[in-house]
């Protein structure tokens, strides 16, 4: 069973959500908050599966909730997911830098809601590839100069390729197919990948890609 927990200041928001995750067989919401420190506290309480956390809420906003949940050591299970009206809002890639496992916009259709929660869970591929990935793009355009990741250097020229095909929003499968080798090597290789750079998933896998420089808004690889 998928634990979630619903943090958003509005109530029909979560009500709505709420209806949609308890109607699954193996989904169940948690808990409710209305604010980040609701949210926090739960999270702490609960330790649930998975946590969707809206940015602009009262108290402590979503993004330092996050944060909190993100580097506490005790809750490394636990994976956030942003909450956010608009796709490109600079709040969301400060969160998805900060330990959240990708967004949802509010208006996002149910199919792609349960999708997205037991693939966030499952850790199997990041949320929205293409938009996500659009995002960060977005923002690292605007950084003057790219930051080498700790631990970049330790990479193997194949890990690099990987990292690179994780950063343009490839799947595992995808990544197989395109470096003509098994499904399980590639998913070996971004396991690896994100154990050196002490990424908490694919998201921030994403994030160092684009700051290293390793990729680049517009390339495709």
């Amino acid at each position: 069973m998928i634990r979630v927990v619903l943090a958003d200041d509005q109530v029909l928001v979560r009500a709505g959500f709420r209806a949609l995750l308890d109607a699954q067989g193996d989904i169940e919401v948690v808990g409710e908050a209305a604010d980040g420190e609701q949210a926090l506290r739960l999270v702490r309480e609960l330790a649930p599966d998975a946590v969707l956390m809206d940015i602009r809420m009262p108290v402590m906003d979503g993004l330092a909730a996050t944060r909190a949940v993100t580097g506490d050591p005790s809750l490394e299970s636990v994976r956030v997911v942003i909450l956010t009206t608009f796709e490109l809002d600079e709040y969301v890639f400060e969160a998805i830098r900060s330990g959240a496992s990708g967004f949802l916009v509010k208006d996002t259709e149910p199919d792609e809601l349960l999708r997205a929660v037991r693939a966030v869970v499952g850790g199997d591929a990041l949320l929205s590839p293409g938009v996500t990935r659009r995002l960060i793009a977005e923002f690292a355009a605007r950084s003057k100069q790219p930051a080498a990741a700790a631990g970049l250097d330790q990479l193997t020229e194949r890990e690099r390729e990987v990292m690179a095909l994780v950063g343009i929003g490839l799947s595992n499968e995808e990544i197989a197919r395109r470096l003509v080798v098994s499904p399980l090597t590639a998913k070996t290789h971004v396991s690896r990948t994100m154990v050196k750079l002490g990424a908490r998933d694919r998201a921030q896998l994403v994030v160092l890609a684009y700051e290293s420089g390793l990729v680049r808004p517009g390339w495709l690889g």
